[in-house]
């Protein structure tokens, strides 16, 4: 059985390249280049991760070929994500990336030069019918970014250290002598690396002024622009002054106003509802509404018990038990029952906040209405 693996030049892809290759597979690497670096700025760098996947390869006796996405992943990803930028929505790349890239463009490109499968190094199971399971090391499983992935796509792909914890990757890459062995982790944006975020994205959306006000309305200062602030962020907004820290509440794009709150746990950053669409379920066959489960709306929340009914076809009501910090429009909302992740949405609405005299409540829900 002929695999390609998709090889980034890290230590997850190469030890993938690896186990498959024990096992008897007819194993292929594929690198893909999805960014031109043109300046020194970043950390990611597409020619020392293709010298890295060269090295493995050697190392493995097994063949290597590199695929240029260059040009679709700025046409089906990054474009996508400027645009949510400049309209205030703080979007999640790397879900689309996996979507219209690797598990698409990438996809096409193994069947083509005649693979049964593909294989990547993703933190992640699957079964015979094509179901999605959380990787055994919890704290680096991204099931979370594979949401759109249905099962008849996942019955064609292979995860080979979805079963192991991140430890014994890298002493299984070390023992064999794998270049990548030691190699950090990739962070960042997907195929673009670890930037200073700022500088990096005005060379795409230019600076533009604005005010931060309070809820009430009184001027705090000025931002540099709507697009480098998300809701719950501290970090960075230079508001100084007497009590506890402020924090980013909510974004009015049209008067180009970050709103802020003061305190961590300000009841204006909570709320226990959103409304969800761009619905997609891994299983053929989707669950019954009303569906209790668990959901999380970042990467690295912890799951939250939830009900979840539907609105309309692709779109969904969901009330959480708990309430939610800095529920944030455009990002994913991924679904769980116990290991099984059951799919997913993009949030596109956010209920009214625990602060009840909140004087923009309904603004977030009228205003990004699909």
């Amino acid at each position: 059985m002929k695999v390609v693996v998709g090889m980034s030049g890290g230590v997850d892809s190469s030890v993938s390249a690896l186990l498959l290759k024990q096992q008897g597979f007819d194993v292929i690497g594929l690198f893909m280049k999805n960014w031109e670096e043109s300046s020194s700025q970043g950390t990611c760098t597409a020619t020392k991760d293709f010298e890295d996947v060269v090295r493995v390869c050697e190392t493995l006796d097994i063949p290597h070929y590199s695929v240029n996405f260059i040009q679709e992943y700025w046409d089906l990803v990054f474009s996508q994500f400027l645009e949510e930028l400049r309209l205030g929505f703080t979007p999640n790349p790397d879900v689309l990336c996996n979507r219209e890239i690797k598990f698409h463009c990438f996809f096409a490109k193994a069947k083509q030069i005649g693979a049964n499968a593909l294989a990547t190094g993703h933190y992640a199971q699957t079964n015979a019918a094509g179901l999605l399971y959380k990787s055994v090391d919890s704290d680096k499983d991204q099931t979370y970014f594979l949401h759109t992935l249905q099962s008849k796509t996942l019955q064609e792909v292979l995860f080979p250290i979805g079963h192991l914890p991140k430890q014994e990757v890298r002493r299984l890459a070390a023992a064999h002598g794998l270049a990548t062995a030691a190699k950090k982790d990739s962070t960042g944006i997907c195929f673009i690396g670890k930037r200073d975020f700022k500088p990096f994205i005005s060379q795409y959306i230019p600076y533009q002024k604005g005010l931060f006000l309070s809820l009430e309305g009184k001027k705090l200062g000025e931002h540099e622009g709507m697009a480098y602030y998300t809701l719950g962020q501290r970090k960075g907004l230079g508001i100084g002054g007497p009590g506890e820290a402020w924090f980013v509440v909510d974004k009015d794009p049209v008067q180009n106003i970050v709103y802020l709150v003061q305190g961590e746990d300000h009841p204006a950053l909570y709320a226990e509802e959103l409304t969800a669409d761009e619905l997609s379920w891994v299983s053929p066959t989707p669950p019954s509404f009303p569906l209790r489960c668990k959901a999380k709306i970042r990467y690295r929340q912890p799951e939250q018990e939830c009900l979840i009914t539907l609105v309309r076809p692709g779109t969904v009501h969901v009330r959480f038990t708990i309430p939610q910090r800095a529920i944030t429009l455009r990002q994913s909302i991924v679904f769980y029952e116990g290991s099984l992740c059951l799919g997913g949405a993009r949030i596109a609405s956010r209920g009214p906040s625990l602060h009840e005299s909140h004087p923009r409540s309904s603004y977030v829900l009228s205003s990004t209405s699909c």
